[in-house]
């Protein structure tokens, strides 16, 4: 298999969008945690420049090396976490917990834990969760007409034009489409960027370890990480039917924010939202090449950690709804394929009906988030029902 030859446009658009969509969505989030853990300017372009290349490193190996599209991310639901619970917490202490929160994953991976415990999900549940997941950024397509609809209208206009004339590059067509309306409605955009310097600094900060910190903060983050983050992108891979060692990987994410806590890279996990983007029918038609919008994923994540404070200030200045849109508009097919293949089986239908609008809906029992939810309540309906059938 090789590189070279497996290259295309559409695979390596589908990374860049992923990463467009994975720092444009949520990088203001990751701004007021670093604020909230006291980081000054410097540190700040720390945070920013260590999870780049984390994640840039940790896609690029990994899709590389399984030959599949293995894309990992920040913890957003994480880094909000951080925002309330990291007041009144040192800057040292902030990292103390970020690598005993990566010591709780590197465990968790190598123990193979989670791994047997995802094994316990049917098919079907997995797919109705992965769907509950997205559908959010479905919907999002038609409420961002009520504040932007010419523009999102255009993107949903030139998203079908592609679909019905060059399926393949669909999503590349949407995303010119979104760029040049950005630039149309801010020309200064251009100027902005052109001024701006895209510098990066790793800053070391020696971490202190506080029982109060590990209890109230380092905990609450590793359980907010395995269910909100590493559950649904453990489904994604088996939705798309991915047979990777998943105590592999999320071990290589415990590594990856054990080494750069320091410098800010707070959590690494796996992906489900822009993973599913390059794990789709738009990233290339035959799965064995896919994995090139996992290398795509990489580069760019570790361009956009070099570019440090210049990156903030650019994402920063792109119009959510549109963002929210184009990753609405990318993950179309994979939310009609995932929906399609969990309500199939009639055996299996209700199940799966339930665990997709548990994940939809905003249940957080103990504050662990709808996705972990949504499998529970899925499985626990299919081994009742099949308990009453036998």
């Amino acid at each position: 298999m090789s590189i070279k030859n497996d290259l295309s446009l559409s695979a390596i658009v589908a990374g860049f969008v992923a990463v467009l969509i994975g720092f444009a969505s949520s990088v203001t989030i990751v701004i007021q945690a670093a604020q909230a853990s006291g980081a000054n300017t410097s540190q700040l372009t720390s945070w920013i420049t260590a999870l780049g290349l984390g994640m840039g490193a940790s896609c690029f190996t990994l899709s590389w090396y399984y030959k599949k599209p293995i894309i990992t991310a920040w913890s957003t639901p994480g880094a909000a976490l951080l925002v309330t619970s990291l007041q009144g917490v040192s800057y040292a202490e902030a990292i103390g917990v970020f690598v005993v929160t990566g010591a709780l994953i590197l465990f968790v991976g190598i123990s193979g834990l989670f791994n047997r415990l995802m094994a316990l999900i049917p098919y079907q549940v997995a797919c109705a969760m992965l769907a509950g997941v997205l559908f959010q950024f479905a919907i999002a397509i038609f409420d961002g007409m009520t504040s932007e609809f010419t523009q999102v209208f255009i993107m949903l206009v030139t998203y079908l034009v592609a679909k019905r004339f060059m399926p393949r590059y669909a999503i590349i067509m949407v995303l010119a489409a979104a760029l040049l309306l950005i630039f149309y409605d801010q020309p200064k955009l251009f100027d902005t960027a052109a001024s701006m310097s895209f510098s990066s600094e790793l800053v070391w900060q020696l971490p202190v370890f506080s029982f109060k910190s590990i209890i109230g903060v380092a905990v609450p983050l590793f359980i907010v990480t395995m269910t909100a983050q590493n559950m649904p992108g453990i489904v994604a891979l088996k939705a798309h039917n991915l047979n990777v060692s998943t105590s592999s990987l999320i071990s290589w994410t415990g590594v990856t924010t054990l080494v750069l806590a320091p410098f800010g890279g707070f959590t690494f996990n796996l992906a489900a939202i822009t993973a599913a983007i390059c794990m789709g029918e738009e990233s290339h038609k035959l799965p064995e090449k896919r994995y090139i919008a996992g290398l795509s994923a990489g580069v760019f994540y570790c361009l956009a950690g070099l570019g440090g404070a210049g990156i903030i200030a650019i994402f920063s200045l792109f119009p959510q709804s549109l963002i929210l849109a184009l990753a609405g508009l990318a993950l179309l097919s994979t939310i009609g394929v995932n929906l399609k293949a969990s309500l199939e089986k009639d055996s299996t239908r209700e199940a799966a009906l339930i665990t997709f609008l548990v994940t939809l809906s905003d249940i957080s029992f103990f504050d662990i988030s709808s996705a972990f939810w949504g499998i529970c309540f899925g499985v626990m309906s299919l081994l009742f029902m099949t308990k009453l059938k036998g």
